[in-house]
């Protein structure tokens, strides 16, 4: 009998192919969030083993600054503009603030009658806003243990994005709901994804004139605001795999870099990319990573992008195997190559 060369023998996926920094110590679950603090490199990861935990990078390591636990799986988390309070909310139904001062316990602040999706601090308000699958949003002066208001949604939140005065949210029924938080219990505008799948992320534009959305079914929709520029709006598609490009996979995240005005998308096929909206063209790819990208970060100056790789619960807990799951947080180092438009040749 022959025996195979050493060359046939079939070797383990790198987990690591584009030679990222890993944060340590790994996440014992999938990790649902990451947030940087608008004002430090400090790294806040929520995770599906119903845990909030904080890193602060220094000088290429990753020290551990603190952690605190929920009853249930964390799903999102938030900063304070001044980057000295966490938000995190989750499955068991609740916010909590969390100062990062040393003795400082977390308090809740938030509860809802389902799990909280998503959260955002509004510092020009003072306020809290969180999404949930009890179909509202909720404003919070967190000094107050009842809502400020109470916004109904057509539907469960499956996705939410701030930026003052604009603040997006993707409800079932691919609805999108734009508010002018000028005016946040009125909607400003509500109208239909351009994706006939439910959308899964969304970030809005730099300058405010509009977002982006990201759907389960590999695509990234362009939306301006003003009706006068419906003709810059499209869909691209992205995150698909097989020789034809026949495996369509969801669009997790979405984040715009803060200096370049390029974003990011991770996908479940485990990729990640940085995109140019202005050109429609894709600025850099990245190796392909051997589990989902369920969410990602950039820095205050975009010089680091946080992503996970892990189980992205996407197929249910059935397809969940806890014994040989394994999960990932790194720091990709963003050269200006990386990020930076290649404008067209005219």
């Amino acid at each position: 009998m022959v025996k195979p060369s050493r060359s046939s023998t079939p070797q383990p996926p790198n987990a690591n192919p584009n030679n990222s920094f890993e944060v340590l110590p790994a996440p014992s679950e999938s990790v649902s969030s990451l947030s940087f603090s608008p004002t430090t490199n400090h790294l806040v990861a929520t995770t599906w083993d119903n845990q909030v935990r904080c890193w602060e990078v220094l000088n290429g390591s990753c020290v551990p600054k603190a952690a605190i636990s929920h009853d249930a799986p964390v799903l999102c988390s938030a900063w304070t503009g001044d980057g000295t309070t966490v938000f995190s909310g989750g499955c068991d139904k609740q916010v909590k603030m969390w100062p990062l001062t040393s003795g400082v316990q977390p308090i809740t602040v938030s509860v809802h009658d389902e799990p909280v999706k998503h959260v955002a601090y509004i510092s020009q308000m003072n306020l809290l806003v969180s999404g949930s699958w009890d179909k509202t949003l909720r404003y919070w002066d967190c000094r107050q243990p009842r809502p400020v208001h109470i916004q109904q949604l057509p539907d469960k939140c499956h996705a939410l994005a701030v930026d003052y005065p604009l603040m997006v949210v993707g409800s079932g029924n691919q609805n999108l709901i734009v508010f002018d938080l000028q005016f946040p219990q009125t909607e400003y505008k509500r109208m239909q994804s351009p994706m006939n799948y439910q959308t899964r992320c969304l970030a809005t534009f730099p300058d405010k004139q509009g977002f982006l959305v990201g759907s389960i079914h590999g695509r990234v929709g362009i939306e301006h605001l003003d009706d006068s520029q419906k003709d810059k709006n499209f869909t691209f598609k992205c995150h698909r795999s097989g020789e034809s490009g026949d495996h369509i996979h969801s669009v997790n995240s979405l984040n715009f870099h803060p200096v370049h005005r390029t974003f990011a998308t991770t996908g479940s096929d485990g990729t990640f990319s940085f995109w140019d909206k202005e050109n429609k063209q894709r600025v850099k790819g990245f190796s392909r990573c051997p589990a989902p990208i369920p969410c990602s970060a950039f820095n205050a100056d975009g010089s680091l992008f946080a992503y996970a790789v892990c189980y992205d619960w996407s197929k249910g807990a059935a397809h969940h195997d806890p014994s040989n799951a394994t999960s990932h947080i790194y720091l990709h180092s963003v050269q200006e190559h990386d990020a930076k438009p290649k404008y067209r040749k005219k």
